[in-house]
C-alpha cells in the first residue's frame, strides 16, 4: 500500500470501456509525515476521494481488478481509502485531516 495525496483529476477522451464512469485521480506518494516521495501517478478512485485528500492506494494489478470487480480491466492502481489520521507508535498524532 502507498500513502498518497490527491493532487488532481485526470480527464481524457481516450478511455478503455471498462473504465467508463470511473474517476481517475492524479496522486503523489507521501511519507508518513506528508513529505512527497517519488513521482506522481494515476489511480482509479475507489472511495470518492477528492483533491487534497490523503489516501491509501493499492498498487497491484490483480488486487485492483478484484476491488473493482472487473476481472479483465486494465487497472493496476486503485484508491482504497481516505486517511483521517496517522498515529505514531508512541501515540503521538503525526497527521490529522481535521486540522489541515
Amino acid at each position: 500500500m502507498i500513502f498518497a495525496e490527491v493532487i488532481g483529476t485526470v480527464v481524457t477522451p481516450v478511455q478503455h470501456p471498462s473504465l467508463d464512469a470511473k474517476r481517475l485521480l492524479y496522486l503523489r506518494a507521501l511519507d508518513p509525515t506528508g513529505q512527497p516521495t517519488g513521482k506522481a501517478f494515476v489511480g482509479v478512485d475507489g472511495c470518492g476521494a477528492g483533491h487534497g485528500d490523503r489516501v491509501l492506494v493499492m498498487d497491484e494489478g490483480n488486487s485492483g481488478r478484484q476491488l473493482t470487480g472487473i476481472p479483465n480491466a486494465p487497472i493496476k492502481t486503485v484508491v482504497v481509502g481516505v486517511v483521517d489520521f496517522i498515529e505514531g507508535a508512541d501515540g503521538q498524532l503525526i497527521y490529522n485531516e481535521a486540522t489541515t
